[in-house]
């Protein structure tokens, strides 16, 4: 049987002509380039519309995050300097201290790194999405996804060595 299903599948590749072949792989590379170029554009390409906010709230939502923790480590970074530079002019208007300082600097340089990595990461989902659901357009998902299965018996057309066995097999 686990033959037989490769076999179908191989055989439904073959019924399909290269014209068609060439217009799923070449929407596929479209709806990926759109989608490179600007988030949600492949998405649109693909009329799934409904998956554009997603994107955009996530990489607002992560670009918030990311200014807003720079913000933050560059205010650290310069209380840190202020408070070490042994200037009397400049003051550490920060209530922490040399230590808590540079636990504060580190975390927020560790809660903007993650938020661009996380960015990147939604991006390459984004692409990768409006590639996926390119290729899956022409999906066959009706109710009717059954195989049907007959019996038969191989009949070789040759004998090998003068030996002559019937073997049998499932066809679709």
């Amino acid at each position: 049987i686990y033959c037989t299903s490769i076999n179908a599948q191989a055989d439904d590749s073959l019924k399909m002509n290269k014209e068609t072949k060439k217009a799923i792989y070449s929407s596929a590379r479209k709806a990926t380039i759109m989608s490179a170029c600007l988030p949600g554009l492949g998405q649109a390409y693909n009329k799934r519309y409904w998956k554009i906010p997603v994107i955009y709230v996530a990489l607002g939502g992560l670009s918030y995050w990311g200014i807003n923790s720079q913000k933050q480590y560059k205010y650290y970074s310069n209380n840190l300097r202020y408070e070490n530079d042994g200037d009397s002019t400049t003051i550490n208007v920060s209530k922490y201290s040399t230590d808590q300082l540079i636990t504060l600097k580190k975390d927020f340089r560790k809660s903007r790194d993650n938020a661009i990595m996380i960015s990147v990461l939604v991006y390459l989902i984004n692409v990768i999405d409006a590639n996926v659901d390119a290729h899956l357009k022409t999906f066959d998902v009706s109710d009717d996804l059954s195989i049907k299965l007959k019996p038969s018996i191989y009949i070789p057309t040759f004998a090998q060595a003068g030996i002559f066995s019937p073997v049998p097999m499932l066809t679709l």
